[in-house]
């Protein structure tokens, strides 16, 4: 709701970043950020692991992290480990570590470590119930390798938001002994309907990510054949998981499941949407992106009452959007502001006008969002959820807001939802918004309890190995 000199603002957005790569051993900015590469085999040995250890020391040197490469398990202690930042199991196969490296390897991951597991990671250690938990889920078997679709269900990550909405790329596509979705947060999924000889029955997750233990785990299917680590892609795919995994990029990693589109990124899925008001948004590659205003983009087709509504967005630099809820159907934006709330998007105004506040109502705690925020020009998502007159805020998937309406005038218990473009100056972009409806006093699988376990390991780990 407002403008501010570009000079002003870039030095304010400057601040408000700072330190703001710190990984889960506390370690940007405070001493070198590592990663190791671990790929000693005890079974099948890819002929691709060179290429990875090649292509992953490339993505560190262009991107501020030193990577070391062993096969050594003698790597794995505890003063060893905590060199690092995160460590890479690429294509491991097989019992890799005794029980003393096992146990260094569990410490770690309790004090804040990340873990990145690669192809046949998920081949490794089928009898240490930890490393289970870690990787997510263990091979079973594969066909040979061909082409298949893989669909992207979160284009907010690092780790996949760089990719279309569906991903067609050869390699060899691993089946799992069980499905993961329901411990883990599926980033993409085969579709098995695209190759022959995939046998999880149509829900097929082939990259993940979740906090485990106190630290964070990311693991992608592919990475079988030579060609991945020198595609594109895939190399920005394997750079966002490890980003994510070191604390230098933050993304939501709650399990999900149950949601139901409201813009798919598909023109067919704004067929519920008016435009309220000036300007517009423009649909390119399933993101639409404000443009003019001050208007916004509300889904007309119906009102919701208890529900979690989560959604992608991100901003080119300084830039003013929102997420409006509660307010009842109309044409005019300003229905909205009068009558609903703005979850606000704004890298630098007053603390109840910034990124994460309650419009002009509850500012967020800034400690935390600051914490959960990623910069300008990278994604982050929002989960907000509406039970009765409580309205609470998710960013990348940290609590940052804790709101109750008490104004008469106004009601969460029923109302519109929409996305604000704010002026002709601000250019605010979202992806993937969907909703679960809820009962009035229902919470989604225990995801409030165990985000808010996870966030305090965290910290403890952060602390105890900055």
């Amino acid at each position: 709701m407002r403008r501010r000199t570009f000079l002003a603002a870039a030095t304010a957005t400057a601040a408000l970043f700072t330190g703001a790569a710190s990984g889960p051993a506390g370690a940007a900015g405070t001493r070198e950020s590592r990663v190791l590469v671990f790929s000693k085999t005890a079974g099948f040995r890819h002929d691709s692991i060179p290429d990875g250890i090649a292509a992953l020391k490339e993505l560190g040197q262009a991107n501020g992290f030193t990577v070391d490469a062993t096969e050594d398990a003698g790597a794995f202690t505890t003063a060893g480990l905590s060199r690092y930042d995160a460590v890479v199991f690429l294509s491991t196969t097989g019992d890799v570590l005794d029980a003393t490296q096992q146990a260094a390897f569990e410490s770690y991951i309790e004090h804040g470590g990340g873990y990145v597991g690669v192809h046949a990671a998920a081949d490794t250690e089928y009898d240490w119930p930890f490393y289970g938990g870690v990787v997510g889920a263990y091979f079973q078997n594969h066909p040979a390798i061909q082409p298949a679709a893989v669909d992207v269900e979160d284009r907010a990550h690092p780790a996949t938001s760089h990719l279309p909405a569906v991903w067609n790329r050869t390699d060899e596509w691993y089946n799992y002994r069980a499905n993961p979705r329901q411990d883990v947060h599926v980033l993409a999924s085969l579709d098995e309907s695209s190759y022959t000889g995939g046998t999880m029955n149509g829900d097929h997750p082939i990259a993940w990510c979740h906090e485990y233990g106190g630290g964070r785990a990311f693991y992608t299917g592919g990475g079988h054949t030579k060609e991945s680590y020198a595609d594109p892609a895939f190399r920005q795919h394997l750079l966002g998981g490890i980003q994510w995994a070191r604390g230098a990029a933050q993304a939501d990693s709650r399990p999900e499941d149950g949601y139901s589109p409201l813009f798919d990124g598909t023109q067919e899925s704004l067929a519920g949407w008016k435009q309220a008001g000036p300007g517009s948004f423009t649909l390119d590659d399933g993101t639409l992106t404000s443009s003019g205003g001050m208007g916004m983009l509300w889904y007309a087709d119906m009102a919701f009452g208890a529900y979690s509504l989560k959604l992608g967005w991100k901003m080119a630099g300084d830039d003013n959007s929102g997420v409006f809820v509660g307010f009842p159907p109309s044409d005019d934006p300003w229905s909205a502001v009068d009558n609903g709330y703005e979850i606000q998007i704004d890298a630098t105004d007053a603390p109840e006008k910034t990124t994460g506040s309650v419009y002009s109502s509850q500012s967020a705690d800034l400690k935390k969002r600051d914490r959960a925020l990623n910069p300008p020009g990278q994604w982050n998502t929002y989960e907000i959820r509406v039970q009765g007159e409580r309205l609470r805020v998710w960013l990348n998937g940290v609590k940052i807001n804790d709101f109750t309406n008490t104004d008469p005038a106004r009601s969460l218990k029923d109302g519109h939802i929409g996305i604000q473009n704010h002026g002709a100056e601000d250019q605010v972009s979202f992806r993937n918004i969907r909703i679960k409806e809820l009962g009035a006093g229902e919470e989604l699988q225990g995801e409030q309890v165990r985000s808010e376990q996870v966030q305090g390991e965290q910290l403890r780990g952060e602390q105890l190995r900055g």
